[in-house]
């Protein structure tokens, strides 16, 4: 078996996001948020084929080598998603699902409507490609309200302030023969601490107590407040700060695929860069045999202290006894892929760089950072407010403007505001944002099935990330999406695929780019 290696450096590793958006329809309750999302989803204008390949897909999946028999559930969800509404319609009919001719994917997740970018190997490409889904995501929104005469709302958020948690998900390709352990000793202590420039902010706590949850006005995490576990497959509830779900969407004897779940969902494009960035070089640490010499005592405790502590300390205990500032624990992650990975790529040193400009300015003032964090923006604004109107944190005015800094719509929302103001630091433009929402990135195999989706999308039977299936018969005719094609192999298939004019030709090109040489209808 050939072993297919990452290179070092961000651009040697694939990754992508999925983002579910908080949605609001005027006049319509909780209740009727499945069919609204639903029907949201189904008003995309575009060119687009489905429904999607669940048929490789297994939540229940553990890649510490088990499957579960069960996924825990979250009860104020269920309450919501009982099967007798919109009984009429099949599972594939509720999800709504549309893969993009962006090579992006588009459904309704459980009431919300998400959107999971195309596959990216560099950082400006993954901006690209999130803000393209915030453009196609508000373009059904309008759609919709011209259908319906009313109002519906759309924010990149990841709490409704009643108690429900929906997520922005990261998914990375890394190495299978990187033992489970190493990962999991590896990336804790970083995923906890990196909500110092990840986190989106958030006023007061929702969940859980605690020394500092009465004090705390206001906290650097939406998520933080919903993890009680260190690791398991779970995402809707009993939610773990590293998720174990084992769905490599690749040949699962090299490849793995990270399922990051509790991160926040961002806005400020800045924050989106480093957040995957460190992450991608934390792998690549790891990855080259690179091991902390450290371990948090109670790591699901030192995520929400970090997220609440008014003082800017950030302390968090580590099992030897002693006591570090999440500052200073960053630097030692920042400090060896100084030495291991500087010079890889230009993402690469684009993100050392900005890591430690980062660190230093949280050390400083966390306020000189203003203009790249979103948590950091919030607070300011809100601050501002507070001063302004003479109100103190617990003022219910708070959570609404909180709400509002995450509002999608240019006219409504705070962070679009500040944005327009210059206030913000900018990583691509409008025009690479646009043609992101019709064109996949050029150098990942997102490209290949945005082709297919755009040339031959009526004749799917099914898509999804690795393969794709065409009608044919009674079961559809199969062919894979290699993720190890690289920019050249990418350029090249498309060439071929550019000389085909039926849709046998094009699963013959498919199967003799991976060495398949027959019919493979496998299910």
């Amino acid at each position: 078996m050939t072993k297919h290696h990452a290179a070092p450096g961000i651009s040697g590793r694939i990754f992508g996001l999925e983002t579910e958006y908080g949605l609001l329809v005027q006049g319509s309750g909780p209740e009727e948020l499945m069919e609204e999302s639903r029907l949201l989803v189904a008003a995309y204008p575009g060119v687009w084929a489905g429904p999607w390949d669940y048929r490789s897909e297994d939540p229940r999946r553990d890649t510490r080598g088990f499957r579960v028999d069960h996924l825990s559930y979250d009860h104020t969800d269920a309450a919501y998603d009982r099967p007798d509404r919109g009984s009429h319609l099949t599972g594939e009919q509720q999800r709504s699902d549309r893969v993009l001719a962006n090579g992006a994917r588009l459904y309704n997740d459980h009431g919300h409507p998400e959107y999971s970018t195309p596959e990216c190997r560099s950082l400006r490409d993954l901006v690209a490609h999130d803000r393209a889904g915030e453009r196609i995501i508000l373009e059904c929104a309008r759609l919709r309200e011209r259908e319906i005469g009313r109002a519906v709302s759309l924010f990149k958020n990841n709490t409704d302030f009643h108690g429900a948690s929906y997520g922005c998900h990261e998914n990375y390709l890394c190495r299978r023969d990187v033992p489970f352990e190493k990962l999991l000793n590896g990336l804790l202590p970083f995923l906890v601490t990196r909500i110092l420039f990840a986190g989106a902010g958030k006023t007061g706590v929702e969940t859980g107590g605690g020394p500092l949850a009465k004090e705390c006005l206001f906290q650097l995490s939406q998520r933080a407040d919903f993890f009680t576990e260190i690791a398991s497959v779970d995402t809707l509830a009993k939610r773990p700060i590293f998720n174990t779900r084992d769905e490599p969407h690749a040949d699962p004897r090299l490849w793995r695929r990270l399922h990051v779940i509790c991160g926040d969902a961002n806005l400020s494009e800045f924050a989106t860069a480093l957040k995957v960035g460190t992450t991608s070089l934390v792998l690549d640490l790891i990855e080259s045999g690179w091991e902390p010499l450290f371990r948090l005592r109670d790591p699901v405790k030192a995520l929400q202290s970090v997220s609440r502590d008014p003082s800017f300390r950030w302390l968090v205990e580590l099992d030897d006894g002693r006591t570090l500032r999440a500052t200073d624990l960053q630097r030692i992650y920042l400090r060896d892929a100084q030495a291991l990975l500087a010079g890889g790529d230009v993402d690469t040193d684009w993100t050392l760089r900005e890591w430690e400009r980062v660190l230093a300015d949280l050390d400083r003032d966390p306020f000189a950072a203003e203009d790249r964090l979103d948590w950091v923006a919030k607070r300011k604004l809100l601050e501002t407010y507070i001063e302004a109107e003479g109100l103190w944190w617990e003022d219910p005015a708070l959570r609404s403007l909180d709400l509002a800094y995450h509002d999608l719509d240019a006219d409504q929302g705070l962070y679009a505001a500040l944005e327009e103001a210059g206030q913000i630091v900018r990583l691509v433009d409008e025009e690479r944002i646009t043609c992101s929402t019709q064109r996949p990135p050029s150098d990942t195999r997102a490209a290949v099935r945005g082709e297919l989706v755009r040339r031959f999308g009526p004749e799917a039977a099914r898509i999804g990330w690795s393969r794709v299936g065409f009608k044919g018969g009674d079961r559809p005719h199969w062919a894979p999406l290699p993720v190890e094609l690289g920019s050249e192999g990418v350029s090249a298939l498309l060439s071929r695929l550019g000389a085909v004019k039926t849709v046998p030709e094009a699963l013959r090109c498919l199967r003799e780019e991976s060495g398949e040489v027959d019919d493979p209808q496998r299910i």
